[in-house]
């Protein structure tokens, strides 16, 4: 686990190099988790670490490095959201999907990538997709994801709950019998 010190100009770069690799996955994996492409995911990871080089002796190690960087994360991709370049480019791709046929290939990818899980969850406002996303796919302990989204506890069980009851409301019994454990 890397935990930040001041490092004199000469290992700054690997320190950044050895965060980047330690942490950046898991960061490209949460913006892409909000913004839903790829592309703009890893664009974001880029800002997130550039913020972080240009800010790191803010980083005051009141929770890991990891959380710190989670949160830029989740900062940069909700400014991408309610950004004019986000509204664009969903613009383009419903007019680009649109005036072009699909191959057979592009439509077994769709189908691949469109299971029902996935779409429920994208579905649900962010708010509640985040909590799901930060409990089932990252793994992370109630408080731990209350420490990154700045809120209590129980409201992070709050709207675990509610999440599970949305995501019930939209899928079968098999598929959302694994998302009903209470348990915390």
């Amino acid at each position: 686990m890397l935990h930040y010190y001041d490092y004199g100009d000469v290992t700054l770069s690997k320190h950044l190099e050895a965060v980047m690799e330690e942490h950046g996955e898991y960061c490209l994996r949460v913006a892409y988790l909000y913004v839903k492409d790829w592309t703009i995911a890893e664009e974001i990871v880029q800002d997130v670490f550039f913020a972080y080089y240009r800010q790191r002796d803010r980083f005051e190690q009141r929770s890991s490095l990891k959380t710190y960087l989670v949160k830029i994360t989740e900062h940069k991709s909700h400014d991408y959201l309610r950004s004019w370049k986000n509204k664009r480019h969903e613009l383009f791709e419903k007019i680009h999907i649109g005036a072009n046929k699909r191959t057979p290939e592009m439509t077994l990818l769709a189908k691949d990538e469109q299971n029902t899980l996935t779409i429920a969850l994208f579905a649900l406002p962010i708010t509640y997709r985040e909590v799901i996303i930060l409990y089932y796919y990252q793994e992370l302990k109630v408080r731990e994801i209350a420490d990154i989204l700045l809120c209590a506890e129980n409201t992070v069980k709050t709207r675990l709950h509610r999440a599970r009851k949305m995501l019930q409301s939209k899928l079968n019994p098999s598929d959302w019998e694994v998302l009903m454990d209470d348990s915390f």
